[in-house]
């Protein structure tokens, strides 16, 4: 190990910086928020330096370097684009024993320095030894989406914590345990959704019990269309940290390698005409896991608040007393307009979309299709696939024209993903003739005519119709 990693206390120190362009404008930016005291020595400066100079939040020497220029630094900075200049300062520090960066030349730098997460008072620092700096970056940036933005109030929480739960738990592992779940169940969802006050209860309520066993959490997250590259980070970072995950028979094996390898896993999807488990009994395994103390993760296809029965869950939920919240995904219809080239509401054909679903007479039976009819509008229908003929025979019924173009979008975004543009005549023919299977939406309207041109993903598009 050539470098040693370090974090430096710089509040209220002097530091020198060297240099007064660009460069040295950034790194400026970085030890002013580490709250140093700097001191530049440039003959000039650039816009940036010379406004925080104007301000007072920095000192300028207006002209060259010189050995002098270094003492009472506490750490060294040297920023110019003349390597004798940057040269010099950096003999000037090493002879005083004075910690010097000289920016982008490892060999002159007695430090360097790192690429910075800051979730203060959190912060995580890359380095790869100065000799990639391209790759330490990318390293941070593949980090910055796995942490989520409240860790640092999460962290500040805990620490404000720190002392009662010493006092509440001696013993080190329970002191322990204790902590890991305040910092991933329900007080950092409630941190997360910027409610303080209900963290600093929960946190409370834990430490008042008498046997001190914390409740677990549930997140329900939407999947989107089950491909795995559309994953919300916020919901990535669930499935990382799931103890349970209670996942529909849509959400793909690729998802699902995303998740922690050792969250037990239960599949309780749903088959049109039966199988599969019943509501009742999602709800009650998403209660019982939760009151164990485990952290939850209700893993569904889309988005749990468009026909997933989302509401339903965190009203059971609710009822008794699990804490939870909800982590959105793409709905299906999103996900198939834009991966077959129609857009939804395309001004030229469409002032509204509406989102149906047509897996019954009796919905099929409630619904009005004036506006369609008028030409202002497009439907998004899911799990419709069964109840076609019906449905073309209430499209036209409405006064819909036969000849209004559909879209059937099956497997949308996926690498199987086939798109069938038909009318809606012919709706339920087609579909029977290329063998349709769900999952699949139907898109109704003018803007379903665009798939057979815009088209840009998957296999060619089948005109039928």
């Amino acid at each position: 190990m050539r470098y040693f990693p370090l974090f430096l206390d710089l509040a209220g120190k002097p530091v020198l910086l060297v240099g007064g362009g660009e460069v040295a404008a950034r790194k400026y930016s970085l030890l002013g928020e580490a709250g140093a005291v700097v001191t530049v020595v440039s003959p000039a400066l650039g816009e940036e330096l010379a406004n925080a100079a104007r301000a007072g939040k920095l000192t300028h020497r207006a002209r060259e370097f010189s050995g002098a220029d270094i003492e009472g630094a506490w750490l060294i900075v040297a920023a110019t684009n003349d390597r004798a200049v940057n040269a010099a300062v950096a003999a000037a520090a090493n002879a005083a024993r004075i910690p010097c960066n000289v920016v982008d030349d490892r060999e002159l730098s007695s430090f360097i320095m790192p690429a910075i997460i800051d979730r203060s008072p959190v912060q995580i620092a890359v380095s790869t030894g100065g000799t990639s700096p391209v790759l330490a970056r990318l390293i941070r940036e593949r980090l910055e989406t796995l942490l989520d933005g409240s860790l640092g109030t999460l962290a500040a929480f805990a620490d404000r914590w720190r002392d009662r739960v010493q006092a509440r738990f001696p013993d080190l592992g329970a002191r322990r345990r204790f902590f890991s779940w305040m910092l991933g169940g329900p007080v950092a969802a409630s941190l997360r959704a910027g409610r303080t006050e209900k963290a600093e209860e929960l946190a409370r309520r834990a430490l008042d019990a008498s046997n001190a066993a914390p409740q677990g959490h549930v997140v329900l997250v939407g999947a989107g269309p089950v491909n795995a590259g559309l994953m919300t980070l916020q919901g990535l970072r669930a499935l990382q940290e799931a103890d349970i995950i209670v996942h529909d028979r849509l959400v793909s094996p690729e998802v699902l390698e995303l998740a922690r390898r050792d969250a037990a896993r239960f599949d309780v999807g749903k088959f049109v005409g039966g199988g599969g488990a019943t509501q009742d009994e999602i709800n009650k395994l998403l209660v019982e896991h939760a009151q164990r103390g485990e952290y939850v993760v209700r893993l569904k296809g889309g988005d749990s608040f468009v026909f997933g029965r989302g509401g339903e869950e965190i009203d059971v939920l609710r009822r008794h007393g699990v804490s939870f919240e909800v982590i959105p995904g793409i709905t299906a219809a999103i996900a198939a307009g834009a991966y077959s080239g129609v857009a939804l509401t395309d001004r030229r054909h469409a002032q509204a979309v509406r989102f149906l679903t047509g897996n019954s007479a009796e919905q099929l039976a409630q619904f009005d299709f004036s506006d369609l009819a008028a030409g202002r509008e497009t439907l998004a229908f899911y799990m419709s696939v069964g109840r076609l003929s019906a449905l073309r025979d209430k499209l036209l019924a409405s006064g819909v024209a036969s000849g209004t173009p559909v879209a059937f979008i099956e497997n949308a975004s996926r690498a199987e993903q086939r798109v069938i543009v038909s009318s809606v005549e012919h709706l339920q023919r087609d579909a029977v003739t290329n063998q349709l299977k769900a999952p699949s939406m139907l898109i109704i309207g003018q803007v379903a005519a665009s798939a057979a041109e815009l088209h840009w993903f998957g296999r060619e598009t089948i005109a039928a119709g």
